[in-house]
């Protein structure tokens, strides 16, 4: 899988966000009865699915819903433009209110992380994205507007609530790419991960019982082992910083209500 094979905002902005928020000029007619930009944004996600992002092409889609390459263009300017719709379309969140627990801001955060790990998972193509500028459509905006409004409550400032919520995907994006990674190269080379392993241990014994490297050799027979859950435990750690960062805040506040009381 490459890296940043695409970036967000590289098609036409303004035609991009008249397309996501539905502001812009639609075909007065279709080319193809049926043929709508949901259709088309949906296949384009099925075919990224199925193939990665590299097999999605205006001809590639045309092909897939049965019309011709122009016919799409009535509809979508290009690939860049395409792209963006596709982020948007997956990152819509779910109708239901409670969907980010109904516990504080601490129960939306650790919901927040698994919900975007399963999303990385489930759409691993948007691992290819550079989305360091992302072109915001109602639905990354749906899903900002929730988590915000559970989250506001931290007592922290603006600036600090959104770094919260970077600080969070960042750490996803990391172990999302890893375990991607991990299954690709599963999928490459037809080894297991533990066929992979097996292959280096008598090397790696080897080199433990050489005395080179006695913290290593010390370490408990568990300590590689797949039972350990590395993501949640990641999670839970930024958790309890932010916790420790909440609660200086919220004493450092009743600390100058007291002063300032008569």
């Amino acid at each position: 899988m490459a890296s940043g094979t695409e970036t967000s905002g590289s098609g036409d902005i303004g035609r991009t966000l008249e397309l996501l928020w539905d502001t812009g000029r639609r075909p007065s007619r279709g080319p193809k009865p049926g043929l709508t930009l949901d259709r088309i944004v949906d296949v384009a996600v099925e075919v990224a699915d199925r193939d990665g992002l590299g097999a999605v092409s205006m001809r590639r889609i045309a092909t897939e819903l049965g019309t011709g390459t122009m016919s799409l263009y009535r509809y979508v300017p290009g690939k860049g433009e395409l792209i963006d719709l596709m982020l948007d379309r997956v990152q819509r969140p779910s109708e239901d209110p409670d969907d980010l627990g109904d516990g504080g801001w601490r129960s939306a955060l650790h919901t927040l992380g698994h919900a975007a790990l399963a999303l990385y998972r489930r759409h691993t193509w948007l691992l290819e994205v550079n989305q360091s500028r992302p072109i915001l459509g109602p639905s990354a905006m749906d899903g900002m507007e929730r988590v915000l409004a559970r989250i506001k409550p931290m007592g922290l400032t603006d600036p600090e609530l959104m770094s919260v919520i970077i600080m969070v995907d960042g750490y996803v994006v990391g172990a999302a790419r890893t375990q991607v990674y991990e299954a690709e190269a599963e999928r490459r080379s037809g080894l297991t991960d533990a066929q992979f392993w097996a292959a280096q241990q008598p090397t790696l014994e080897k080199a433990m019982r050489s005395g080179r490297y006695p913290v290593l050799a010390s370490l408990s027979e568990d300590t590689f082992g797949a039972g350990f859950d590395h993501f949640e435990f990641g999670l839970q750690r930024i958790l309890d910083g932010l916790e420790v960062l909440v609660a200086a805040r919220s004493a450092a506040h009743g600390s100058a209500a007291a002063e300032q009381s008569p």
